[in-house]
């Protein structure tokens, strides 16, 4: 269900926000979907109740026909059976429609199959062919594949939201730069091509552009994956959706609508969702199986029965309707649905959520896993990892001290980086932003500025100690300390690894499980970061259209790729492996896209879908052999192969046979557990 919500992008940027914002008819329809088959399983199981005690088979076994039956109640029961047919057996009836339409026989054909057949026969068991009528089994039959579907959408529907979640992105409105030199309000809606925008320090760029005024830094990691703030003066390019810092810019629109970045994005969702090839599940494939063994079956039963054995035509037809409805067991409709209930039940107390089940499926496949590095393998924020004296004593805590005074007052990623790592700071006079290179402010009395090389380039102070050269080699951001105009020091960030990030890598290593990253970040990060996890590769400096096709290529050598990400520009890629894994903590579009969800943003926890995936499947077909299993004993007992021997599997034993079935089904299906 992950994949299935379609995606569509407009001409104008004002329409593709308007669009967005439209009602989610994916989602609407399935929620619909599962308010029917609910509604339908309860008005369905309630009339089941009086068909069960009008059958003469029910009533001769409880002995309750004196008690229950009167004259016409035959009718009655006929009346009922048609209500539950006709409204109960309705997804069935127009699923088997739909299957034998798209050459796909499954699950619904297989129903389909077994309550017509038992309608037709027992109606004309009711007005007089000689015979016993089915519409017991008919009834139970329906009432349990509607909740075993009921089970089943209720566990794995998922809300498919990208296109809510993308328009989020974009802000509401823009500062339209008039002719007058005024600023107007606009929607976005009529926001066009050539116009000029003012964006102001932490709002979000309403459009992509060219910065013609201004400089600042913007923050573009949910969208490129590059972690660092990217400086941007005139001339430079700017996306819409990114997140403005410090500085107030003013930029020329050059991409609405369909042409943005953000409308592409949307785009390669679209394909890749569309492209991706769907997997029938386990219990359908079991149903194309069993519809064969049905119709197969039946038919040599009644030619051996009627032209063989030369029985009478009544007792012929019976025989064959009790195999086409044995050969569709309870058992069946449930095995699955329950172990998916029970699986989604754990995974969700263990910070999983599942919203596509094939997918899920093929989790248990496995061989690589591509993760994105910002926000997946990292945390998403920078952090102090090296502090450098560089002249005389000095104390590391102090500087990165006076440091974390001065940026306290600066709302810059690599500011909130030093002032979260040294929690502590000193009072600060006369604060000043420079724009793309850095701050100053008066700490105790002195001069102190915390600047970026550019600044230091610009003030021809030379820097030549090794440490900073190695630094700088791993992509680390090396900030430097001015204290009264003398060169104090240098401060080193970057973003932080996960603590877990090294033992997942480790435990996928283990069970055989190739990992890659892939990231929009620089080389010298990426490498950083592979080494430090010690990867079996890594890929840097990838555009978002490139992170789907580098998913492509890595799938094109035959391996089950599953990706993990939390970004805009990782939706294009979950949506293109074979299965998306999206850390909650990460945009919602990338939430929406995926068929996996981490609650908790925790890596490890990817090894956990693979054992539970692996878990969940070896309790599938546990489940579907015991279901089928009974089929395998009851079909030749009802076709009456030991008929000369004076055994014939009768209904109300096959109806014993059938009740074992399930209770064994249901049963295992307690017993999943998660692998810790």
């Amino acid at each position: 269900m992950g994949k299935d919500h379609h995606i569509t992008s407009n001409s104008h940027a004002g329409h593709t926000s308007h669009e967005m914002k439209k009602p989610d008819t994916h989602h609407d329809h399935h929620s619909m979907m599962l308010e029917d088959f609910k509604k339908r399983f309860w008005i369905s199981f309630i009339i089941t109740i009086p068909i069960l005690l009008l059958s003469p088979l029910i009533q001769e076994f409880l002995d309750i026909k004196k008690i229950v039956s009167f004259p016409g109640d035959i009718y009655v029961l006929f009346a009922l059976s048609s209500i539950v047919f006709f409204y109960g057996g309705y997804p069935f009836l127009k699923g088997i429609f739909d299957e034998l339409k798209s050459a796909s026989p499954g699950m619904m054909t297989l129903i389909a199959i077994a309550i017509t057949t038992a309608y037709v026969y027992s109606s004309a068991v009711v007005f007089g062919l000689r015979g016993m009528v089915f519409f017991w089994e008919l009834a139970t039959l329906i009432d349990v594949m509607l909740l075993g579907h009921w089970i089943e959408m209720k566990s794995v529907m998922g809300a498919s939201k990208a296109l809510e979640e993308l328009a989020r992105l974009m802000p509401s409105d823009a500062h339209k730069l008039m002719s007058d030199g005024s600023i107007k309000n606009i929607p976005l809606s009529e926001l066009m091509v050539n116009d000029s925008v003012l964006i102001k320090p932490g709002e979000k760029i309403p459009a992509d552009g060219i910065v013609v005024d201004g400089e600042t830094s913007v923050n573009e990691a949910m969208l490129t994956g590059e972690s660092k703030p990217v400086y941007k003066n005139v001339g430079a390019k700017v996306i819409g959706g990114s997140i403005n810092g410090e500085g107030s810019i003013t930029a020329k629109v050059n991409k609405t609508g369909e042409d943005s970045f953000l409308s592409q994005v949307i785009k390669l969702v679209k394909e890749a969702q569309e492209s991706k090839s769907r997997t029938q599940d386990l219990a359908n494939r079991a149903a194309v199986w069993l519809t064969i063994i049905a119709i197969v079956g039946g038919a040599i039963t009644l030619f051996v029965w009627f032209y063989i054995m030369k029985a009478d035509f009544a007792f012929a037809i019976e025989r064959t309707v009790t195999v086409m409805v044995i050969t569709c067991p309870h058992a069946l409709g449930l095995a699955v649905p329950l172990v998916v209930a029970v699986s989604t039940a754990i995974s969700a107390r263990n910070g999983l959520l599942i919203r596509d089940r094939a997918a899920f499926e093929r989790a248990r496949k496995i061989q690589a896993i591509i993760f994105d590095k910002t926000g997946t393998l990292t945390e998403g924020k920078f952090g102090v990892t090296d502090t450098i004296i560089f002249s005389g004593s000095g104390d590391e805590k102090e500087l990165l001290k006076y440091a974390a005074s001065v940026e306290a007052n600066s709302e810059h990623l690599i500011a909130k980086g030093i002032v979260s790592s040294s929690g502590d700071a000193f009072p600060v006079e006369g604060f000043k932003s420079i724009p793309g290179k850095g701050a100053e402010g008066r700490v105790n009395g002195r001069d102190v500025k915390v600047v970026s090389p550019g600044y230091l380039r610009e003030q021809n102070i030379p820097v030549t100690d090794e440490r900073i050269e190695k630094l700088s080699s791993q992509g680390k951001t090396v900030v430097f300390m001015l204290i009264d105009g003398e060169l104090k020091g240098a401060i080193a960030l970057a973003d932080i690894i996960r603590p877990e990030s090294k033992k997942a890598i480790s435990r996928l290593r283990e069970m055989g499980v190739k990992c890659i990253m892939l990231t929009g970040d620089n080389k010298q990060v990426a490498k950083w970061v592979a080494d430090e996890l010690e990867l079996d590769e890594y890929f840097a400096e990838v555009l978002p259209h490139e992170k789907a096709a580098k998913v492509k290529e890595i799938q094109s050598k035959g391996l089950v790729v599953a990706m993990t990400g939390d970004g805009v520009n990782d939706a294009p890629a979950l949506a293109q492996a074979d299965v998306g894994i999206a850390i909650g903590a990460g945009t919602d579009v990338a939430v929406e896209t995926a068929d996996i969800i981490l609650i908790r943003s925790d890596p490890l926890d990817t090894v956990a879908i693979i054992d539970l995936a692996k878990a969940t499947y070896r309790k599938m077909v546990q489940n579907l052999i015991w279901a089928t299993g009974y089929n395998a004993f009851a079909i030749p007992l009802a076709a009456g192969v030991l008929y000369n021997w004076g055994i014939l599997l009768s209904p109300a034993m096959g109806a014993g046979l059938m009740a074992a079935s399930t209770v064994v089904v249901a049963i295992n299906a307690r017993f999943l557990k998660i692998e810790k």
